[in-house]
């Protein structure tokens, strides 16, 4: 991802809006840099709703996570939360909005969007909404690139296009280090769940076609580093915006550090938030990228 020669989201800003959600896990100060809008889902905790970003930091969500044997719930955002974003971003002076938003298959966060911008455009704002068909950072880089692109001034049909394209190529791999949230949500019981933490075993997870499927398993943390380490060897030479997602983990740094001689370009690394980290767990780290 290249820098800004100016802050593209000064008032005099692009035409075209970018506008995702809270699951993209992007960096903040990413978002600020690029203008980009970002509407949150809502985490709950039994009764307790709160709103990501909003109500409920990251690492307050990893507090509450580690002092809880609930397993915390996510909510779609309202079409009314898409509606308000997309008005502020044609305060900004947009006279479009593209937005991208988390898998469709996943949660009810796109036909939301959907529903907004049907709402929306009969006022005649031209609102697109993509299906990212991804997660966490596989959004969260299809974005950034739709930013960049509409600071250049591209035409909403042009960053419409990147988005769906880009869509299509996204890769995302992910090591899961404890079944704890597996456990609690019932997809695991728990001798299973025991069995496997008492052998280190750690899922391989993959992103495809919109959905979660599981890659393999490794017998260890180390092993289930190097062969997310493996995996982006695979497509070193054709791939593009590479990142690094981590749930609270201490050993992110020395991960990216074994990545960094495998791209010319900058790593994004994010926190993964309540919305992804409510099913992955503490300690999932994993890759996001472009394939050429």
């Amino acid at each position: 991802m290249s820098e800004p020669a100016a802050d593209p989201a000064a008032s005099s800003g692009p035409s075209v809006g970018v506008v995702t959600d809270s699951s993209c896990d992007l960096p903040q100060e990413l978002a600020d840099r690029w203008g980009i809008e970002i509407v949150p889902l809502s985490i709950r905790f039994g009764d307790e709703e709160l709103v990501d970003r909003e109500e409920l930091s990251t690492a307050d969500f990893w507090a509450r996570c580690a002092a809880s044997d609930e397993l915390p719930s996510t909510a779609a955002p309202s079409p009314g939360r898409f509606e308000e974003a997309y008005r502020h971003v044609a305060e900004r002076g947009a006279s479009s909005v593209v937005v991208v938003t988390l898998s469709g298959a996943l949660s009810a966060t796109h036909q939301s969007a959907e529903l907004a911008a049907r709402a929306i455009g009969e006022s005649g704002f031209d609102v697109r909404v993509i299906d990212s068909r991804s997660v966490t950072l596989g959004l969260g880089t299809i974005v950034l690139a739709c930013a960049e692109r509409a600071a250049d001034g591209a035409a909403p049909d042009e960053v419409a296009a990147l988005a769906t394209e880009l869509a299509a190529r996204t890769r995302v791999f992910g090591a899961l280090d404890t079944l704890d949230n597996l456990k609690k949500g019932g997809r695991i019981g728990n001798a299973r769940a025991l069995l496997a933490t008492a052998l280190s075993i750690k899922p391989i997870i993959e992103v495809k076609d919109g959905v979660v499927e599981q890659h393999g398993k490794q017998r260890t943390r180390s092993k289930a580093l190097a062969f997310l380490v493996d995996k982006v060897k695979e497509f070193e030479g054709r791939m593009e915006h590479l990142a690094v997602l981590h749930a609270d983990c201490d050993d992110v740094d020395a991960f990216v550090a074994q990545l960094r001689p495998l791209t010319d370009g900058d790593i994004v690394v994010g926190a993964i938030g309540p919305v992804i980290g409510a099913h992955a767990g503490r300690g999932t780290i994993g890759v996001a990228f472009q394939e050429r």
